[in-house]
């Protein structure tokens, strides 16, 4: 979808590269520009304490990608990357902004030399306010400053962390829509512009009903113990041979008599403690303790079975591991061959990019490239001779 669009991709860590590899699946060409250290995300696993050669972290959110190691405290590193954003079609970052613009890498600058640039940043907390330039990760930004950590546990408990570039990856996808938009605008107009894409920002959506909850009625509820629910039959329940099931209650009533008739207890389809919405919020904590022993009943198959011949809405809370061997899993097209850096013809799995495109090849393009893997080549392709990239290597401007 994105053949012979250019992208420089100026930016380490998750939430950008991830934007940038979504837009890599979906056809784009797409060169990381990394400091002469490289990426950070290149060492996960050694920071752990493991050193492999393929990195799955990295490699999730950089395959396909061409790699220019490139020394931007300097004039000259500077120059080189803006020369690589006059040709470009996209502008990919998240270099803290007050950085940017020391360096003439803003986006005023680079629109005077490439006024049809797609120009993203993607920072902790947006371009403006005093936090503009504050360092901005996920379990922070994302997380924390939300409201997310403290809606997300149950009240009373202590805040824990998400998991690895949960947050990232979800403004990785707002990233790369907002990319697509103003695409389609400098396609039609022949002018770029700033796209402004934050943590923060997209933390706020995803949490986006409980925020405009509380901003209409200037209080929004708690997260409440499984006994507490306010819609009891939205809940979590445990089989007998010790599966936990999510079971959904649709809108309104409906949905009291078939709970019933799963679980064996037809006895309380008139009971007027549960036949409303107010009486199963009012005596919650009993019903719950009613569902509770009707899947005990069950195995999770036999609970499975009971729930689809009601036409209830219902999910497995599963492992990862589970996850990786569901049948549907595949059938979404959620898990994806990516070539392996060892360069052998061996392929790994890894998660696809988050829509699917039937009939187009919107998978990998290829593998995570080597740090500075194609510094050569992206150098020439600029019409740099031998003689001036090789000299750009000994200043080491490049590597």
């Amino acid at each position: 979808m994105l053949e012979g669009i250019k992208v420089i991709e100026y930016a380490t860590y998750m939430a950008a590269p991830g934007a940038g590899a979504i837009l890599s699946d979906w056809g784009a060409d797409v060169v990381k520009v990394e400091p002469l250290g490289g990426d950070p995300i290149r060492i996960f696993f050694r920071t752990l304490g493991t050193d492999i050669q393929d990195n799955p972290v990295f490699d999730f959110d950089n395959r396909g990608k061409q790699s220019i190691a490139l020394d931007t405290s300097t004039e000259a590193g500077q120059n080189i990357l803006r020369r690589l954003a006059e040709t470009a079609d996209v502008f990919l970052t998240n270099v803290r902004p007050g950085g940017l613009e020391r360096s003439g890498l803003s986006y005023e600058e680079l629109a005077k030399i490439n006024p049809k640039l797609v120009y993203c940043s993607l920072t902790g907390y947006g371009l403006q306010g005093e936090d503009a330039d504050r360092p901005g990760f996920d379990i922070a930004s994302f997380w924390s400053r939300t409201g997310v950590a403290s809606l997300t546990v149950p009240k009373g408990s202590d805040p824990f962390p998400l998991r690895t570039a949960f947050g990232d990856h979800t403004t990785s996808m707002a990233a790369a829509a907002g990319i697509c938009a103003a695409l389609v605008e400098a396609q039609r107009t022949g002018k770029g512009r700033l796209v402004e894409a934050s943590l923060f920002r997209a933390g706020l959506f995803a949490l986006g009903s409980d925020f405009a909850i509380q901003l209409f009625f200037n209080r929004v509820a708690s997260t409440k113990s499984r006994q507490e629910q306010n819609v009891p039959l939205t809940n979590f329940f445990k089989t007998g041979d010790g599966h936990w099931i999510c079971l959904v209650q649709r809108q309104g009533d409906v949905d009291w008599v078939p709970v019933c008739k799963a679980i064996g207890r037809e006895d309380l389809e008139q009971d007027e403690r549960f036949t409303s919405a107010k009486g199963r919020r009012a005596n919650a904590a009993e019903l719950v303790t009613i569902i509770d022993e009707g899947f005990a009943k069950f195995t999770k198959d036999e609970m499975a079975a009971r729930l689809d011949a009601q036409t209830l809405a219902w999910a497995p809370v599963q492992t990862l591991a589970e996850v990786a061997t569901d049948p549907q899993t595949e059938a979404a097209g959620a898990i994806v061959q990516v070539p392996s850096t060892k360069g052998d013809g061996s392929t790994f799995a890894s998660p696809a990019s988050p829509v699917r495109f039937p009939g187009a090849d919107d998978g990998p393009k290829g593998p995570s490239p080597k740090l500075g893997e194609h510094s050569r080549e992206i150098l020439g392709a600029m019409g740099l001779d031998a003689a001036a990239i090789d000299a750009l290597y000994a200043d080491k401007i490049v590597r």
